[in-house]
């Protein structure tokens, strides 16, 4: 492990929670720089923009910029300006989540119309019915559906609240229909990460909570992972899963 040098960090339940800063948290990163090395902060969470996010870190003692983030939102950018650069494009997500997707270049729209042929979807923390109504009707016309994220639940500080994976399912549930999943599992965002940092997959090391996304990237990336258990993973949902960690800790602290 100490011939690491880049470092995937996933956020909730990987170095806070909430507006709690996780112990050791600020001694890792300071380590990091130390050691010539770099971190990225990899989030399947689409619900804030990397702006949001900079300001969010930055509260908890955290100075950050752009250039450290990874983002379901804009893996799923990417990939849309890759296949669907001029179709019209629903999105259905928080306000952030949208004007992420319009500064991509997108062509993005709210509102239900005959002309839209690509339904997108992220972490919703704005959900309406009007919005879950319009992605039906959207879906009984067959158009390609793309989803940031299959996180289940996303971590707070009284338990869990629906992620975009359970909307999905709910959407699946009334229509029959799945979306393609853009972000962790999905290896993209390690290679970007790895792309962006200039370091090859012996150096790089991903950490995070859940073993089906943030684990299961890493292994589908082939890079080593470690299973920090202050999050979403209790030590006998790891022991049990198909999907194996390189390391299993406690916490960002006992990895430093």
């Amino acid at each position: 492990m100490k011939n690491k040098k880049l470092f995937l960090l996933d956020m909730d339940g990987t170095i806070y929670l909430d507006n709690e800063l996780f112990d050791g948290t600020l001694d890792f990163l300071d380590h990091v720089k130390k050691i010539g090395g770099k971190y990225m902060f990899l989030t399947n969470n689409s619900s804030k923009s990397v702006t949001a996010y900079v300001d969010k870190l930055a509260s908890l003692g955290i100075n950050s910029c752009k250039e450290d983030f990874l983002t379901s939102t804009q893996a799923t950018s990417l990939y849309l300006n890759n296949n669907y650069k001029d179709k019209v494009i629903y999105a259905f997500g928080t306000k952030s989540f949208k004007e992420e997707l319009i500064e991509s270049g997108l062509k993005i729209t709210d509102k239900l119309s005959g002309g839209i042929e690509v339904l997108v979807m992220g972490f919703d923390t704005e959900l309406t019915f009007q919005k879950l109504e319009d992605a039906c009707i959207l879906l009984g016309r067959n158009i390609p559906f793309i989803a940031t994220n299959p996180d289940l639940v996303c971590p707070t500080w009284y338990g869990y609240v629906p992620d975009c994976g359970s909307v999905s399912t709910m959407l699946y549930n009334a229509t029959g229909k799945k979306p393609l999943f853009i972000g962790k599992p999905q290896p993209e965002m390690v290679y970007l990460a790895m792309q962006k940092a200039g370091f090859g997959k012996e150096e790089t090391l991903l950490v995070g909570d859940r073993i089906y996304t943030d684990i299961a990237c890493g292994v589908n990336a082939g890079i080593d992972t470690v299973l920090v258990l202050s999050g979403e993973t209790k030590k006998e949902q790891a022991l049990l899963s198909d999907t194996k960690p390189t390391y299993i800790l406690e916490n960002i602290k006992e990895l430093l």
